[in-house]
C-alpha cells in the first residue's frame, strides 16, 4: 500500500515572516525593535503585483521607475547601524515604495523623505496613508541637497549610492547625529556609517560591501 502524502507545510504569511525574521537573525540582524518593525510591517503592499509572492523572501525586489525595494537583509542592517531613538528625526534620502520610511517611522519621532521619482511618492504617500502614518513628512525633490530647511537631524539613512563623501548631507546632521550610507561609484559600494564627534568630525566604518543604484541629481523626468 502506497504511504499516504505528507501534508503540506504550512506556507501561511505568518509562517514565511517568522522565517524571514529567523534569517535575519541568522545574519546578525539581532536589535529586537528592528525586528519587530520589520515583523510588524506588511512587505506585500509594498511590492508589485508580479512580485507579492515573493513578498517574504529576503532579495530585492523591482519597483516602478526603474528602481528596487531593498532586501530585507539590507534594510535591517541599515536601520540597526543607525540606532534610532523614538526622539529622533531621521532624515531618508530614496523614498521609494515606503518600505524603508515605514520601518524607520515605527522606531523615529519623525521622518522626513525625500523621493526624486514623483510616481514613486505619490504610490508611498498612498501606502503612508493606509497604514495610518502619522509621522512621515514627504518631498519630491533632490535626495542629495537633503532638505535644509529641516536641518539639522539626528539621523540621517541614504537608499541610493552617493559617488564620495555626501558632504551636503553630513552637513545636515547633528554634532553627534548618525548618516549611513552606500558609498561607491561601482557596481558594488561599501556601506558606511558616519558618526559624528561632537566637533565638527567624523567617524567612518565600512559594514559591508552592498549593491544600490545610484544616487543621481535633480529630479526624474517622468513620462
Amino acid at each position: 500500500m502506497a504511504e499516504p502524502p505528507e501534508p503540506p507545510a504550512d506556507d501561511s504569511p505568518e509562517t514565511r515572516m517568522a522565517r524571514l525574521i529567523l534569517a535575519l537573525r541568522s545574519q546578525g540582524v539581532s536589535e529586537p525593535k528592528v525586528l519587530q518593525a520589520i515583523e510588524t510591517t506588511p512587505r506585500e503592499i509594498f511590492t508589485p503585483e508580479l512580485f507579492k509572492q515573493r513578498a517574504f523572501e529576503d532579495s530585492a525586489l523591482p519597483i516602478a521607475c526603474g528602481q528596487t525595494i531593498s532586501q530585507p537583509f539590507i534594510v535591517g542592517l541599515m536601520t540597526q547601524a543607525l540606532k534610532v531613538d523614538k526622539r529622533d528625526r531621521v532624515l531618508e534620502i530614496g523614498t521609494g515604495s515606503g518600505y524603508q520610511t515605514t520601518i524607520l517611522s515605527k522606531l523615529a519621532r519623525l521622518v522626513y523623505t525625500v523621493e526624486r521619482y514623483r510616481t514613486l511618492m505619490r504610490e508611498a504617500e498612498g501606502r503612508f496613508k493606509a497604514l495610518g502614518l502619522t509621522n512621515v513628512i514627504t518631498r519630491f525633490g533632490d535626495g542629495g541637497e537633503g532638505w535644509p530647511e529641516q536641518a539639522p537631524f539626528d539621523r540621517i539613512m541614504v537608499t541610493a549610492a552617493a559617488p564620495g563623501e555626501p558632504k551636503a548631507l553630513l552637513s545636515q546632521l547633528k554634532p553627534t547625529g548618525i548618516l549611513v550610507a552606500p558609498i561607491g561609484k561601482g557596481p558594488v559600494q561599501s556601506l558606511r556609517r558616519y558618526t559624528g564627534d561632537g566637533q565638527g568630525g567624523f567617524n567612518v566604518e565600512k559594514l559591508i560591501d552592498v549593491r544600490f543604484v545610484p544616487l543621481l541629481d535633480g529630479v526624474a523626468k517622468e513620462l
